[in-house]
């Protein structure tokens, strides 16, 4: 008689984010928010971008990009980057501006499989050009040995619906041999969902650039005395003055929603019968409480799903709540930020900008900074850490966006804001390090032009979804580093 045993376990991470036993001596870094999250790269969100879609004639739609997995070293086989089936993605949208985004939910969830010449042949390899591949399915595909599938659904109001099942992951790019053309192979994984939305999952290059070692060496930014830009190199979005771009060479893995923003409005509507005008979300991964293991590698699931990571607008977790609460933080639903208010009106990296550069930042009674990132309006009580998006706002044409949003400026200095960037929405290009740095330090540092060197990313965007680059692959990748 077949014998099963039953083991039940929590996770480490479940138990942690349970219990409270998070790490103290941990550090957060950038793509790496909090110490538990970053034991955990598969769940670990490291951008999220909302915005109005660019793409010429299709405009009314609003897209949704969260990247995860952080620092993918393209050459990292012969088990290559892939999502986990076991973590739910999801964005959580508020269309009525209560701050809770409880109104629309995207859910993604993936499913492995091993199939092909791989697993007919024993191969020790994940991916193999026996023949090259060409396809995610059918002739083409036999080289395909791990494959995922996604299903896509849509939760409005408590009410569930389907909106896609049976979708294929684009998986890692290996490099020329088994993948002769990986944009071609890549392509076949845009999928319609009727009504003009579209979706993606797969992996891409990851746009955030930053001197991530910089930054986090205590500021040791690479221009001295100060991080300071001159005005003409400030209103050069095509060329990095000085730092290293430390994201250089490495990837991401990305799921892109594209919406028609009639299907987040939708019976949401003012006083006056019309739809609200701004929309506020984030992107959550979750875990299962319980997970149950039986024996030939068989796995139940057991337990309500609990939030490990959550990210609204860019560097919160990093550069804003402090090292002992980002677990707790990660966790908890955004409309409970009144938690965390402290953080916000004395913030620390305006303190440590002090510390370091000898230049006096705002660094108290900051509610400048509560109404920008925890409110649709000023007169507002509740807050909420929402990336909000005003899609009365015309989309900026792809070629005519400025890095630094409502803080862009020609050459000679004067102003020509870009209102469809940072903090309405947020787009890949935008410099949200430059600008954050500017804001939280206050008024000096905004008029002295502080910054990190890096004005551009490693690998050309694109205009159209998923509006992300080519991701590297594992044979020709080159990583930037810093000169001696």
């Amino acid at each position: 008689m077949r014998k099963f045993f039953n083991v039940v376990i929590l996770s480490l991470m479940i138990m942690a984010l349970t219990f409270g036993l998070a790490p103290v001596s941990s550090n957060a870094a950038s793509h790496r928010e909090a110490p538990l999250i970053s034991m955990d790269p598969t769940a670990d969100i490291s951008d999220f971008f909302m915005f109005r879609s660019y793409e010429a004639g299709r405009e009314d739609n609003i897209v949704f990009i969260m990247n995860v997995i952080p620092g993918e070293e393209p050459s990292s086989g012969p088990n290559y980057y892939q999502f986990d089936p076991n973590v739910l993605y999801a964005f959580d949208v508020d269309n009525n501006t209560d701050g809770k985004a409880d109104d629309v939910r995207f859910e993604i969830k993936f499913k492995n499989e091993f199939r092909g010449i791989n697993k007919d042949a024993g191969l020790f390899l994940s991916y193999v050009a026996l023949p090259p591949i060409t396809a995610l399915d059918g002739a083409g595909s036999e080289g395909l040995g791990m494959r995922q599938s996604y299903t896509v659904t849509m939760v409005r109001r408590g009410h569930r619906k389907v909106l896609a099942s049976g979708l294929f992951a684009v998986p890692s790019n290996v490099g020329p041999r088994t993948m002769p053309d990986y944009e071609a192979l890549a392509a076949q994984g845009l999928y319609d969902l009727g009504n003009g939305a579209r979706v993606f999952a797969g992996q891409r290059q990851d746009p955030f650039y930053i001197d991530l070692g910089a930054v986090f060496d205590t500021l040791n930014l690479r221009r001295y005395p100060l991080p300071l830009l001159t005005v003409e190199e400030d209103a050069n979005d095509t060329a990095n003055p000085f730092g290293v771009d430390m994201l250089s060479g490495f990837n991401v893995h990305t799921i892109a929603l594209e919406i028609p923003s009639d299907w987040l409005t939708k019976d949401r509507e003012g006083a006056d019968g019309t739809a609200f005008p701004t929309l506020g979300a984030y992107a959550s991964t979750s875990r299962r409480a319980v997970t149950v293991l039986f024996h030939e590698d068989r796995v139940k699931h057991e337990g309500h799903w609990v939030q490990i990571q959550r990210l609204a607008n860019p560097l919160i977790n990093e550069a804003i709540i402090g090292t002992k609460d980002k677990d707790r933080w990660n966790r908890l639903d955004p409309k409970r930020e009144n938690q965390f208010l402290d953080y916000y009106l004395n913030p620390r990296l305006a303190l440590a900008l002090e510390l370091v550069y000898g230049v006096p930042a705002a660094q108290t009674n900051r509610t400048d900074l509560v109404d920008l990132l925890l409110k649709y309006q000023p007169s507002d009580e509740r807050l909420s850490e929402l990336l909000r998006l005003n899609i009365s706002v015309a989309p900026t044409p792809f070629g005519s966006q400025m890095r630094l949003g409502p803080l862009a400026h020609d050459a000679a200095g004067v102003s020509t804001p870009d209102a469809a960037a940072w903090p309405n929405g947020r787009r890949p290009i935008d410099d949200v390090t430059d600008v954050a740095v500017r804001v939280i330090g206050g008024p000096n540092y905004v008029g002295a032009l502080a910054g990190d060197g890096i004005n551009t990313d490693d690998a050309l965007l694109t205009g159209a979804f998923p509006f992300l680059a080519t991701p590297f692959d594992g044979f020709n990748r080159v990583h930037q580093n810093p000169v001696p």
